[in-house]
């Protein structure tokens, strides 16, 4: 890994305000906490983790009536929620805001007016689907019918999941609206509209400079060639929102300001954090490196939108727009019916969260593939492995240093060409780590523990400790071999950042970082050993199962 000095900027799509976080949220939210630990971990490093809600659009103020609530207090309370969940989740986010805030509003304006006076937003009357029977516009995600593409049945208003074309609700085919399942109407309405075809040539070159995964890029060319179209940027009353500069019925449509999310959730931080400037982390030129993670379904607006938007505006552009798959339970879409549809607080009533963390890592690659958690393999992983494994070598190894030798370590290893394997795996394992091939670093470190498990049952420091003359042998060996606990534990702090606190505590050790793997623990003292962590049960997925079913 280079050690010149990095600053980072890491994000993770907003989640939206209407609702409480799924483990479909989780999927992205935990791997994005686990690349930007690792960085923290780094000497020479400063990375920052920005998230928050999405909070704005017909479908905040349809849920706040429904809830008897204002959409301000709809928010106040989903974003609380959202907060408690990914710190029950160990998700280490730097600041977690929202986007009806005054920091964004602000740059929203700024955005927006620095697009205007370069002639890249224009007014046009346009035709627009309309509930006669609400009597309102209606917004593209109450609009449902056939893609204009693919023919898929049941698709938004606003991009099919099936193909991933994006296009006008005006084009679906057979549409109905999903707020009174009347066929809309058309009915005139003034917008405004963003060029994006003026920066065609400024994406389709950014697009191929291995800024995003190479099935992105792919994609995209799909979208090049038939043509970047004008971005309705506007929405009519009623509407939750800010109102556009100058009018009063309308609205910036959600997708515009939902990205500027994350330059106004950085401000906010920035307020207590003076060391942390704009013109650091979002002028453009700067050396501070900004990193989108996102899931597959937004990827059209975070890699064409969203670059030119921020290019326009003259903010600096990502170096990265990383996507993923989805979340399948057992092979099946998530469904509420079957207990496949699991809330994070539901998941946290339950299990462990370091056992999906695990999990997860075992399965996440830098490529954008779906992800299926699979329970009964999920089990298996979590005892095999994790527990098995893992926690395994520093239960069977630290009894003998409590009983034996009063919690003190050996001044030298038994066998120092392994503790040397060990540490020379750093390098590939960071390397892993950095491009988001979490299995892959996952698979090297079982392998490790492997040899360290095999390390301890060729000693059999058992056998040995029933002669007092061996003695000293036996605390050699017990402290080799926490000492590779003790390195597979720094290798493995990014996806198991609590059991880290607890192996630090029982080491008697700060923090661990990277770099810690070149000083063994020698001539240490340890506290008591006390488990690390529990088995998991059948019964105890069935009854996540259960609480699961609506």
């Amino acid at each position: 890994m280079s050690q010149q000095p990095r600053q980072i900027l890491t994000t993770y799509a907003l989640p939206y305000a209407n609702g409480s976080l799924h483990l479909g949220h989780m999927v992205g939210l935990i791997q994005t906490d686990i690349w930007t630990r690792f960085q923290k971990m780094q000497e020479n490093t400063s990375c920052l983790f920005i998230c928050g809600c999405d909070s704005h659009g017909t479908p905040i103020m349809i849920q706040a009536e429904k809830l008897h609530l204002t959409p301000e207090q709809l928010i106040a309370q989903i974003k609380s929620e959202h907060e408690n969940d990914l710190r029950d989740f160990q998700v280490d986010v730097d600041n977690y805001y929202t986007t009806h805030s005054p920091e964004n509003q602000a740059m929203v304006k700024t955005v927006f007016e620095r697009h205007l006076a370069i002639g890249n937003i224009e007014k046009h009357t346009i035709k627009q689907a309309f509930d006669p029977e609400k009597n309102m516009f209606l917004p593209d995600r109450y609009i449902k019918g056939e893609c204009p593409r693919c023919g898929a049945k049941d698709q938004y208003g606003d991009n099919c999941e099936v193909c991933g074309a994006t296009y006008s609700p005006t084009e679906l085919k057979n549409p109905y609206s999903t707020l009174s399942g009347a066929k809309p109407i058309e009915k005139e309405s003034e917008h405004y509209f963003f060029k994006l075809q003026n920066y065609t040539e400024l994406l389709e070159t950014w697009t191929r400079q291995k800024h995003l995964q190479e099935q992105v890029t792919n994609k995209l060319d799909e979208w090049f060639k038939m043509g970047l179209r004008e971005w309705d940027i506007s929405r009519d009353a009623p509407y939750f929102g800010f109102n556009i500069p100058g009018e009063t019925t309308k609205y910036f449509y959600v997708w515009l300001d939902a990205p500027i999310g994350y330059i106004a959730s950085f401000q906010n931080f920035a307020l207590t954090h003076p060391e942390y400037t704009f013109e650091e982390y979002w002028t453009k030129e700067n050396s501070t490196e900004l990193y989108h993670f996102i899931g597959k379904d937004i990827m059209y607006f975070h890699t064409l939108f969203w670059p030119a938007l921020l290019k326009g505006a003259d903010l600096r552009m990502p170096n990265a727009v990383y996507c993923h798959g989805f979340l399948t339970i057992d092979g099946q879409k998530m469904s509420k019916s079957r207990g496949t549809f699991i809330k994070a607080r539901t998941y946290l009533n339950h299990l462990n969260p370091e056992y999906l963390r695990y999990y997860l890592a075992t399965k996440l690659n830098e490529r954008i593939e779906d992800l299926d958690l699979n329970f009964d393999d999920f089990m298996q992983r979590v005892n095999a492995d994790f527990i098995g494994k893992f926690i395994n070598i520093a239960s069977r190894s630290a009894s003998f240093i409590n009983k034996y030798f009063d919690n003190q370590l050996s001044g030298h290893l038994s066998q120092g060409e392994l503790y040397a394997e060990f540490t020379k795996a750093a390098g590939g394992i960071a390397s892993k780590y950095e491009k988001r091939q979490l299995s892959q670093a996952i698979r090297e470190i079982m392998g490790l523990a492997d040899l360290a498990n095999q390390y301890v049952d060729q000693k059999k420091p058992w056998a040995l400790a029933k002669d007092p003359a061996q003695l000293p042998e036996v605390q050699a060996i017990c402290t080799m071999s926490l000492n590779l606990f003790r390195v597979l534990m720094i290798y493995l702090k990014p996806v198991l950042p609590e059991t880290a606190k607890k192996v630090e505590a029982f080491l008697k050790v700060p923090p661990l970082m990277f770099s810690d793997i070149q000083t063994p623990l020698l001539n240490h003292t340890i506290e008591t050993f006390k488990p690390l962590a529990k088995r998991l049960e059948k019964a105890e997925i069935e009854a996540l199962r259960s609480a699961s079913v609506e």
